[in-house]
């Protein structure tokens, strides 16, 4: 039987979940099969692949491309469009769902073309059928945009807005306004949604990209029938660019009250509660699961729940957000903070990577020396240690080289009170 915890309750947007963890809208939420087959392994909601009333939805072979580092997948591109599947088998499917699993949680997510009519009257179906909310598909990068959905309304805050407004005017219940990365600025988007009236956004969508090229075919990965083309890139690899857009909402005035539904390579336990530190309020996994299978949940629950206690959390509530203070603009660092790299020689398997990285792309701060016994030996060079910490990243030996902090004597000072900036003069 799947695990649950307690101290994982959460409510995003009004809607009661017994974890964090929901599916993304993506092929694993695609049909009842796989939902039942998700609630079963522990998840605690799912965001049902999205619906549309396009009759012309036909999905190619094949559709995703795989970044790999060393082997290990890192990032995919997928080029699938929304789903395929008649609307009101759908529709039927989330309606024996809902009555099959009624403490789990059931999103729709949807797409249509930009006319008022249509994204009204599939709204109002969709409700119909049960869900708990709603979540208007704004962010697909590749296949929809080129008919003027997904990323084509998007990208442009004024049809966010739009959009949001016309679906929050025919339903009751929740709608979440899923933003593309796609753009320069977050906040243009999320303050549009907002205007619009949305309960909650929900980021990232995937990102526009090529994950690499077929060099005997000379077409880009996946291939269909020896073309490529661009699609959307998800994995490990984009979580750093949710984690930032995800606080550059919260640390904006104008949105931190944004309830957030968090996506984007969120893989482990860590992951999730890194997510829920800037803020987030929820979380939506789709690579993670489609990698290494739906019981993925059961790690990701046991590891935040035994985390949490640890820390003294009673709640997510109890720490989410709490990194939002500690997350500043540059000018606002310490600039005389001051750290020196420190080799544990007992540790050191004397590989010298730390010595190359700095004597080539650094600043020569780690001296190289070789004993009459053949003993390597590589000790930093103070004066020369500028904390950038480059060496500690590449050594693979854990904690064998850290960081230590250094009483330089000098007081607090940041860009904003430095004599250096013209203007403070």
């Amino acid at each position: 039987m799947a695990i649950q915890k307690d101290n994982l309750k959460c409510t995003i947007a009004g809607i009661e979940s017994i974890n964090p963890f929901w599916l993304a809208s993506a092929p694993p939420t695609d049909k009842y099969t796989n939902v039942v087959r998700a609630f079963e392994a522990g998840w605690g909601g799912v965001v049902w692949k999205t619906l549309g009333e396009d009759p012309a939805v036909v999905n190619v072979s094949s559709r995703y491309g795989i970044h790999k580092n060393r082997n290990h997948i890192v990032g995919m591109n997928n080029i699938e469009l929304i789903s395929d599947r008649p609307l009101q088998t759908n529709l039927d499917e989330i309606i024996r769902v809902r009555k099959e699993w009624p403490d789990r949680v059931i999103i729709g997510s949807m797409m249509a073309v930009i006319e008022e009519r249509a994204w009204k009257e599939l709204a109002v179906k969709i409700a119909d059928s049960g869900v708990h909310g709603i979540e208007l598909n704004l962010g697909c990068p590749h296949g929809m945009c080129e008919r003027g959905m997904g990323s084509a309304i998007g990208q442009v805050p004024e049809m966010v807005e739009k959009v949001t407004r016309w679906v929050k005017d025919v339903v009751d219940i929740p709608v979440f306004t899923k933003l593309t990365p796609n753009i320069t600025n977050i906040l243009w988007s999320a303050e549009a949604a907002m205007k619009g009236g949305c309960d909650a956004v929900a980021l990232i969508n995937t990102v526009n990209s090529i994950t690499s090229v077929d060099l005997d075919l000379m077409a880009p990965t996946p291939t269909v029938d020896g073309k490529g083309t661009h699609g959307g890139y998800c994995g490990t690899a984009v979580k750093p660019i949710a984690l930032n857009m995800v606080a550059e909402i919260k640390r904006n005035t104008d949105t931190k009250d944004l309830k957030i539904s968090a996506i984007g390579g969120i893989e482990t336990w860590k992951d999730a509660a890194e997510f829920i530190a800037l803020g987030a309020h929820g979380l939506q996994v789709c690579t993670a699961a489609m990698l290494y299978g739906f019981r993925i949940v059961d790690d990701m629950i046991a590891g935040l729940s035994n985390w949490m206690e640890e820390k003294g959390y009673q709640s997510i509530e109890d720490f989410r957000g709490m990194a939002i203070p500690n997350t500043v603009d540059w000018n606002a660092l310490n600039m005389n903070f001051d750290t020196k790299a420190k080799i544990d020689q007992d540790s050191c398997i004397e590989c010298g990577r730390c010595h190359i990285a700095c004597e080539d792309t650094s600043h020569q701060a780690i001296e190289f020396n070789v004993a009459d016994d053949g003993k390597r030996t590589f000790t930093v060079i103070d004066d020369e240690c500028v904390g950038c910490n480059l060496c500690m990243h590449i050594c693979p030996v854990p904690d064998c080289i850290e960081m230590v902090e250094v009483d330089n004597g000098l007081e607090y000072m940041n860009w904003s009170n430095n004599p250096l900036n013209p203007l403070n003069n």
